[in-house]
């Protein structure tokens, strides 16, 4: 078992890189089974969802070829060589509900896709997926099979393009629909739908690669379709998740850290409220610096929401950001209904962090006068203490090594395969900023013997064909 052991109190100085963004790459993969023409992409992120993405691929006949050390990918399917995504890639990820929009249009078989995974943070339902999928033309029906389910799905007669209407703007049910409707007959009409960075991103690369794409401002997207491609090469935009979670480390451990390739307008809200609890930033050519300006200030109330609104993922880090800030903040989560069940850990190494069932925000949300605990009240400054800390999930996992960074003591930090699903050479980039960070394994003791830690060797260049 691999862990993670951080000592804290040592400010973050220096510079480091956002890696391409796991939210883009994940999806442009998908979005490349559409056609037989070659892709390549620049600024690949080393990172454990595009590894297993890759794979995924790689299964249905996607050649690939990835130079991890130069960030370049190199990706063609001249035809699949099935329509099953096998069993054990569920749970994996959230990828494998994506290829059945990709795959519809590609082949006449019937898909086969396994129940969704990811982490646990709410029940994120896939029936806005589906009902979009069977507006258009496809046959969907979830069966059980062996010890889990699978959706089946096929679209014999063709997919038709329609007007659709996202009762959330969901970015998994947008990314469905739109890769679906790029290969449907006529045109298709999405509203209420998802405009995050990397849904326009996902756009920039279906119009490279053929497609006939209108985004307009009111949430609407229009797709006409199209069976005719061309080969692609296409940079990844940098990670805004990644370099806000460098971004509030900086300032929590009163350290200054230039977060390079970060990009202005894909974090304006994020921005503001980092400048309401009272750090500091400066906004560059080639990415943006992030440094303590003097004591945090509470007193702040946050809602997280879709974009633009405050993202969810950047949520968690946040928190622990404003255990270091004076007074007394609101924090919302509207989005994902169980995305606070972090914070149990956070209050065991000295955090002031309080749940509420009800909606502390200035808006009723989807999870109003329900069970879930959504909302908090977050208090400090207060002192944290290191622990032995299990990761349960991606977001969590940062905000609990930031918190780690701060406490008082060394903490054993385990379950990191969560972190590098998302993160680039986590631990390296620590280092280089300054923490105190060692990454080993520890192998399973027997009877009367002592746990071995084994240093980890440096990564290396891995090609996948």
């Amino acid at each position: 078992m691999e862990v993670l052991k951080i000592k804290g109190g040592s400010r973050l100085n220096g510079t480091v890189k956002a890696a391409g963004a796991k939210n883009a790459m994940t999806k442009l993969l998908v979005a490349s089974l559409l056609s037989d023409k070659k892709c390549t992409f620049f600024n690949v992120p080393d990172i454990g969802d595009v590894e297993v993405t890759v794979s995924l691929c790689q299964e249905l006949g996607m050649k690939v070829k990835w130079d991890k050390k130069a960030g370049c990918m190199e990706v063609i399917t001249p035809e699949l060589k099935t329509a099953y995504v096998p069993q054990r890639f569920s749970g994996s990820n959230r990828i494998p509900i994506l290829m059945i929009g990709a795959l519809l249009g590609r082949t006449d078989q019937d898909i086969i896709v396994p129940t969704v995974g990811g982490c646990d943070i709410g029940r994120r339902s896939v029936d806005f997926h589906i009902d979009a999928l069977r507006k258009l033309g496809a046959c969907i029906e979830y069966r059980e099979m062996k010890r889990e389910g699978a959706y089946f799905a096929h679209a014999h007669n063709g997919l038709k393009g329609t007007i659709i209407h996202l009762p959330y703007p969901s970015v998994g049910a947008t990314e469905n629909t739109i890769l679906a409707s790029v290969t449907a007959r006529g045109m298709t009409v999405i509203k209420n739908a998802a405009t995050e960075p990397e849904i326009l991103e996902l756009i920039l690369f279906l119009q490279k690669l053929g497609a006939n794409i209108i985004y307009d401002v009111d949430r609407t997207i229009c797709i006409q379709g199209t069976r005719r491609f061309y080969e692609v090469e296409h940079t990844v935009i940098p990670d805004r998740i990644e370099a806000a979670s460098w971004g509030m480390a900086a300032i929590a451990s009163k350290g200054r850290v230039f977060v390079e390739g970060a990009q202005h307008i894909h974090m304006i809200t994020f921005l503001n409220k980092i400048r309401e609890v009272g750090g500091g930033f400066d906004i560059k050519s080639n990415g943006i610096e992030f440094f303590y300006d003097g004591p945090l200030q509470g007193g702040l109330h946050l809602e997280t929401d879709v974009h633009p609104g405050f993202m969810t993922d950047w949520q968690q880090p946040f928190v622990v950001l404003l255990t270091q800030a004076t007074g007394s903040s609101v924090v919302h989560e509207t989005v994902y209904e169980n995305r606070f069940g972090y914070t149990d850990l956070l209050g065991t190494m000295g955090a002031d962090i309080t749940l509420f069932r009800q909606c502390l925000g200035g808006k009723q949300c989807r999870f109003n006068a329900q069970s879930f605990c959504h909302s908090v009240i977050v208090k400090g400054p207060t002192p944290l203490i290191a622990k032995d800390i299990k990761v349960p999930d991606l977001r969590a996992g940062f905000a609990y090594v930031m918190a780690a960074l701060l406490g008082t003591g060394v903490s054993t930090i385990s379950g990191l395969p969560f972190l590098d699903r998302g993160y680039e050479n986590l631990t390296g980039k620590l280092q280089d900023l300054g923490a105190d960070a060692t990454r080993s394994e520890i192998l399973e003791p027997c009877a009367e013997e002592k746990e071995i830690e084994v240093p980890l060797p440096q990564s290396q260049l891995v090609q996948i064909h």
